[in-house]
């Protein structure tokens, strides 16, 4: 069923853009206030990340689904994924946290290149006039998941006593976050390489 363009989810889906510069915000200039400045903006990114479950959820039992949405909903859960990472990734340099700091930079450009890439395919299918939508699969909900886990665990991290010394929270959620991500993509490659090798 087609729907109006501002429904509740794709209002969501702005919110969860809106989130983004004031998640950014929050991390980097409350980063010198103690406790306060590590508990916002982990709110703030949960809070981002529960409309993106939200808005999904809403748009497939009410049958709220709309071109708009389905540009904005993917827009915006990229923007939420890169914007936080480079955040946090700017956070580390700017605390010291060199070491931390240039192994994330790694799993940030590990991303970006399975986002391009996967955007990639999909140009590719549709340009043989192919309309094809995979739907994630379990490697693609791990990402997700382990994305927004790992985030969030990097962010409180500083505050939990033992780890806030030797960052192993970190990352451990870096490698889950990695292998996820290259595991998904590997998944749309396969999903994807049917469609694009057909003469059809």
């Amino acid at each position: 069923m087609k729907s109006k363009i501002m429904n509740v989810p794709n209002i969501l889906s702005l919110i969860r853009v809106a989130l983004v510069p004031a998640f950014a915000a929050a991390l980097l200039f409350m980063k010198d206030i103690e406790l306060v400045g590590v508990l916002v903006p982990a709110f703030i990114y949960a809070l981002t990340a529960f409309t993106d479950f939200l808005d999904g959820k809403i748009a497939r039992k009410y049958g709220l689904i709309t071109d708009f949405g389905k540009f904005i909903d993917p827009l915006a859960d990229k923007f939420m994924v890169i914007g936080s990472m480079l955040a946090l990734l700017a956070l580390m340099f700017l605390q010291g946290r060199v070491l931390q700091g240039s192994i994330f930079i790694w799993l940030v450009l590990l991303i970006l290149f399975r986002e391009l890439a996967v955007t990639s395919l999909r140009l590719v299918v549709a340009g043989k006039g192919k309309r094809v939508d995979l739907a994630a699969n379990l490697f693609g909900k791990m990402k997700t998941v382990s994305q927004m886990v790992g985030t969030v665990v990097i962010i409180v991290e500083p505050i939990i006593p033992y780890f806030s010394e030797n960052n192993i929270l970190s990352y451990v959620c870096m490698a889950v976050m990695a292998f996820t991500t290259v595991a998904s993509g590997i998944n749309y490659f396969l999903g994807y390489l049917p469609y694009m090798t057909s003469e059809d």
